[in-house]
């Protein structure tokens, strides 16, 4: 009688553990059940995939899809599955990256593809196992994801073209450094900015098909050779205008400009921001910067993906916005808030 009493007190022991397994913790984590005080919904798992993980600009991407996340807690749990490749011309380790979220049954894919044409193999593969896939930032040579949310950025590369022209009264020789290929939000904003100039019969497109790179350091390297031709021996250039069509690039000519002393000497109009570009504008070395908003990105990005996972219908393309931000207008509410997004705000490091 003694034995039997023991097996069912052990037993009841058991069940009793058991049960506070499953509505208290997982894995050390608290959950997000009725007994932690909060609803019953499905926590749903969103990955959220950016083009590389360096960068300032995919740290605020990365805020966004935070604030999302935390604005939709209190009626639908989520949990932000935040990975990518280190450097943005990876993509076989971000079609790794995708292929692992097939893995951990996401809900969800927001994604920004680091190269068009690599990355449509793994947006179709998502598409046959069901999952939403949101691209951002860059479109992707497939038709089987769910949205596009993005920068206008044939429109943001028109606007720096124009405010380029116009710093130069309309005419004057003109060099670009771009990107890298196969990245289309970048050859977007660089076939913008060529439209935009060419609308001004006084500017002559000097040398426009140079590639920076992926990295900081590359962009540096090929700002140095895209300008090395133009330098004078009085070591002022014989060009009259830069554009560039991402932060990358925009850092590597300003740096290249401030080695050679002479940045302010030339107009110069850049895409995206860092405290360094700021500084730069700020000073009168850049004359106007094209401004996404990454943190309205990530945050339509989860947000779009959630509507998609609960059966509505979102819109095909959504439209994050492009501010083009001057030195007079920089110290609007508007152009602070693209300017320095307030990424610590959302991401608790």
């Amino acid at each position: 009688m003694r034995l039997a009493a023991l097996l069912t007190t052990c037993t009841l022991a058991a069940s009793l553990l058991v049960g506070c397994g499953d509505n208290g913790t997982t894995g050390g984590t608290p959950t997000t059940g009725a007994a932690a005080g909060q609803n019953t919904a499905k926590k749903l798992k969103i990955a959220v995939i950016p083009k590389g993980t360096t960068s300032p600009y995919w740290k605020a991407v990365h805020a966004g899809a935070q604030k999302a996340a935390d604005e939709l807690a209190a009626t639908q749990p989520i949990e932000i599955i935040w990975k990518g490749s280190l450097k943005e011309d990876q993509s076989a380790e971000e079609i790794s990256v995708v292929e692992d979220m097939f893995t951990l049954r996401v809900d969800a894919i927001v994604l920004a593809p680091n190269n068009a044409d690599a990355l449509a193999g793994v947006v179709d593969e998502a598409a046959q196992k069901k999952i939403p896939t949101i691209i951002i930032d860059s479109a992707v040579k497939s038709d089987k994801y769910t949205s596009f949310v993005a920068t206008d950025n044939k429109k943001g590369g028109y606007m720096g073209g124009k405010e380029l022209a116009k710093e130069l009264g309309g005419k004057g020789k003109i060099i670009m450094l771009r990107y890298q290929e196969g990245s289309a939000s970048t050859g977007e904003r660089e076939q913008g900015a060529i439209d935009a100039l060419k609308e001004s019969p006084g500017i002559e497109l000097t040398n426009i098909n140079k590639y920076g790179g992926a990295t900081q350091d590359q962009c540096v390297k090929a700002a140095e050779n895209l300008l090395a031709p133009y330098k004078n021996p009085d070591g002022t250039l014989s060009i009259d205008g830069i554009f560039c069509p991402n932060l990358t690039t925009t850092y590597g000519v300003l740096l290249v400009l401030q080695d050679m002393k002479i940045a302010g000497k030339v107009k110069f109009v850049g895409f995206d921001s860092s405290p360094e570009l700021v500084a730069g504008l700020k000073a009168d070395q850049i004359n106007a910067l094209v401004v996404q908003n990454p943190i309205n990105m990530g945050y339509l990005g989860v947000k779009t993906a959630v509507d998609a996972i609960n059966g509505k219908n979102p819109p095909r393309n959504v439209d994050t916005g492009v501010t083009l931000v001057t030195r007079d207008n920089m110290n609007s509410p508007e152009a602070q808030e693209v300017l320095d997004p307030p990424v610590a705000k959302y991401l608790k490091e």
